[in-house]
């Protein structure tokens, strides 16, 4: 189940499902669910599933979608993907041990953004102004424009916040982000923003904008988490499963969108980078 319009790609699903030997249509059958970014459609959702009685639930898209999830069902399994702390949101009791029928992925999103506001400020040392673009429908907006507020006001930064929910909202922002000369902008990591790429790509390559993102792809933490799905398909209960946090960060920088931004990368984010498109 996912708020965002589209959910994880087919392939990643599988490929975490078939290393723990459920292939779908010959051991295991998969209902899929998108709220298509409209958040209050999630409850009804989480609701059609649990009517189903289907053996667990696998949410996406953010706290929302787990939060409808909880509220559904305190007997099915539920493995979530969040990006803010389930503990602090009253999704699981502790990481370690999550208790009831609950476990899964938090990606530490939030307390990232800081980090990617110091590693754009030291791609672009020139730049005064630092966008952010977040969509207003998500419910950790505001806790992740005050992370980033935080670190600009101690680097001496005005942080300048676009809001877009929809693909038209998304072109405006960007007219603006040019009127406001905006030296870099930071991508917020949120279940609509992720599904326009290509658009966001596009728009930051025409306005000349260095802009930095959360995610180089979402494949791998899909697959972990269809792994743990499929663990507890096996038998094992999501109370007794930790809630998984990422162990490894990498830097991922484009140096030949960089030169054809007239940027020079400078040598310590280079010897930082865990990988460097040339």
């Amino acid at each position: 189940m996912s708020a965002a319009p589209s959910g994880p790609p087919p392939a990643a699903f599988n490929a975490g499902l078939g290393e723990t030997g459920y292939v779908e249509g010959q051991n295991v059958a998969i209902e899929s669910r998108s709220a298509e970014g409209s958040y209050d459609r999630l409850p009804a959702l989480a609701a059609d599933l649990v009517g189903r009685k289907v053996d667990m639930v696998v949410t996406v898209g953010g706290i929302d979608s787990a939060r409808a999830a909880k509220a559904a069902t305190a007997t099915i399994p539920i493995v979530f993907l969040v990006g803010t702390d389930p503990v602090e949101d009253g999704l699981v009791a502790s990481l370690a041990r999550p208790g009831e029928n609950l476990t899964g992925i938090s990606l530490l999103i939030g307390q990232l953004y800081a980090k990617r506001l110091e590693l754009v400020s030291e791609l672009v040392p020139q730049a005064g102004v630092i966008a952010m673009l977040v969509d207003p429908k998500t419910p950790a907006t505001e806790r992740n424009i005050k992370y980033v507020q935080e670190a600009a006001s101690a680097k001496g930064l005005r942080l300048f916040i676009l809001r877009a929910s929809t693909a038209t909202e998304i072109d405006a922002a960007f007219a603006v982000l040019a009127e406001q000369k905006a030296g870099a902008l930071i991508v917020s990591a949120t279940p609509f923003l992720d599904t326009r790429r290509e658009q966001l790509l596009e728009l930051t390559a025409r306005h000349a904008v260095p802009a930095i993102y959360a995610f180089a792809s979402l494949t791998v933490i899909y697959r972990e988490l269809c792994i743990y799905a499929g663990k507890i398909l096996e038998g094992a209960k999501p109370a007794d499963l930790p809630v998984q946090q990422p162990t490894k960060f990498e830097l991922i920088i484009n140096l030949k969108t960089a030169k054809a931004l007239g940027l020079t990368v400078p040598q310590s984010l280079l010897a930082r980078a865990d990988e460097v498109i040339e």
